[in-house]
């Protein structure tokens, strides 16, 4: 018998954003977007209207902030948990949310496989069951919410720059931009830029083409991967 499918409100104040997320939702196996707000005050209709088990969660919203939005839904008694979306890193958020149902935190701007990775720990997580045999049972249960850490970076990338990098890809979309380009909007030197790139390639997130039309050797186009 197949297993019901995870009903997921999206919460998000950009149409755009908003219409991505639903797309990555919808892509994941058990998955489903039940509804979509854009503001706090549709959501508690949205939810008064269908119960959800899970909502995505955006936290800067044009009539509050998300938070606020959860700790009301659960005075009303709504008892989905929660996905929070935020671009603010404050831990003291991260600590409130954790009372109000905040199951996990995704950091803007995610890509498809972040937030699949998240929902896949979410499900696995949802569907354990029974009563635990002991602690490390619990722990591993727990566990299947927190996300592997991170694999090392090469020696001499940093996380913060790799991240600066990979925004300005993503938002050179999808006509992309050269060594030169990404340095000239990032601060770091040629030589520098192009080994980010050439990361973001290796790993799979990003594809280089040849252009042509220029005197000499062509020049290469990095393209971030729509997905990745």
């Amino acid at each position: 018998m197949t297993k019901p499918a995870i009903r997921v409100l999206v919460v998000e104040d950009d149409p755009v954003a908003a219409d991505a997320h639903v797309l990555y939702v919808n892509r994941v196996p058990g998955f489903e977007t039940t509804a979509t707000a854009h503001t706090a005050a549709e959501a508690r209709r949205a939810l008064d209207r269908t119960p959800v088990d899970l909502i995505l969660l955006d936290l800067n919203l044009p009539d509050g902030h998300g938070l606020a939005l959860a700790r009301t839904l659960r005075a009303a008694g709504h008892r989905a948990d929660v996905i929070a979306v935020t671009s603010a890193r404050d831990l003291a958020v991260v600590r409130e949310g954790v009372s109000l149902g905040v199951v996990q935190y995704v950091l803007k701007p995610f890509t498809f496989a972040t937030l699949r990775d998240r929902l896949t720990r979410y499900a696995e997580f949802r569907a354990a069951a029974g009563e635990a045999t002991g602690q490390d049972e619990v722990d591993r249960a727990l566990a299947t919410l927190r996300a592997p850490a991170p694999a090392a970076l090469p020696k001499g990338l940093s996380g913060p720059t790799l991240e600066r990098v990979t925004r300005t890809l993503q938002d050179a979309a999808p006509d992309g931009l050269t060594a030169a380009a990404t340095a000239d909007t990032t601060g770091l030197s040629r030589i520098t830029a192009r080994r980010y790139l050439e990361h973001l390639v290796t790993t799979g997130r990003a594809a280089r083409s040849p252009q042509y039309g220029h005197v000499g050797r062509p020049e290469l186009i990095y393209r971030w991967l729509a997905g990745a």
